[in-house]
């Protein structure tokens, strides 16, 4: 179960919940306006059977404990010069695209990895290792994100480099990767132009965690209805310090900044770890 979506049920709590307690519970209801507001409590999600309280609780218990792994790998990915981006985004924007177009551009520049997100399979995860760079498949199962600590697991079993590249993406998910830090530098929203301008008003939690929002597939936008300006500024009201990078994975068009963009990241990282290592 995750709290931060209100996938699941109550088994989380160790029972479940009947409805006939005798008594009222806090839910919003129609009103006639044909519009039922779930998640307006303090928890901020609905799940049948528990209260507000007790979902609190638990969501603080669940991401307290991830981020005490997050902070290990934070500090593991620092002392080692490695930048970290976490990719999210919904199914079929093109991540794993990018990333092998991205792959193939900078393997003979410098050290990359990648850890792959699925609930299943492991085709990504093949298509990255075919341009040559590591990559682990973690499968989630059940699980609609990564967590900080099958990060840790995963950098483990990789031979990750010293001032590398390490690029974790995320499973195809809008909601929960938003709340769960990985220890990465950064998170990069990857929305494609195929899909509604609207998603950064409609997922505003992830575009207001990300630092970076990419438009992929814009060689598509000649065939769509996408309002290119309109995304960015809803993504802005999100987010106000957002960077936007418009490009397409398939022809290449704008890769030269993400590629710069990159490889700058890298470049400080590894700066910020041979001053370290020197005091």
């Amino acid at each position: 179960m995750c709290t931060v979506c209100g996938c699941g049920d109550a088994k989380l709590d160790g029972h479940q919940h009947s409805h006939d307690h005798g008594h009222s519970h806090d839910h919003d209801h129609d009103h006639g306006h044909g519009h039922i507001h779930y998640g307006q409590g303090i928890a901020g999600v609905h799940v049948p059977g528990l209260s507000q309280a007790r979902i609190v609780q638990i969501e603080q218990d669940i991401l307290g404990h991830n981020n005490d792994f997050a902070g290990r790998n934070r500090a593991w990915l620092e002392a080692h010069g490695v930048f970290a981006l976490n990719l999210v985004s919904s199914p079929g924007s093109g991540k794993t695209t990018l990333l092998c177009r991205t792959a193939q551009a900078l393997k003979d520049k410098f050290p990359l990895a990648v850890i792959e997100g699925d609930q299943q399979t492991s085709f990504d995860a093949d298509r990255i290792r075919a341009t040559g760079i590591p990559a682990l498949q973690v499968n989630t199962g059940k699980g609609c994100h990564l967590d900080a600590h099958m990060v840790e697991s995963a950098i483990a079993k990789l031979a990750i480099a010293e001032d590398s590249v390490l690029f974790i993406e995320n499973v195809g998910n809008l909601v929960c990767p938003a709340a769960f830090d990985l220890g990465e530098a950064y998170k990069v929203a990857i929305l494609s132009v195929t899909e509604g301008e609207d998603k950064p008003l409609k997922y505003p939690d992830m575009f207001h965690a990300a630092s970076m929002m990419i438009l992929n597939k814009t060689d598509l936008l000649p065939h769509t209805d996408f309002d290119v300006e309109r995304c960015i500024a809803f993504a802005r009201r999100v987010n106000p310090d957002i960077v936007v990078l418009q490009l397409s994975a398939r022809t290449g068009e704008g890769f030269d900044e993400w590629l710069a963009w990159i490889a700058e990241g890298r470049r400080r990282m590894a700066a910020h770890r041979k001053a370290q290592s020197g005091r």
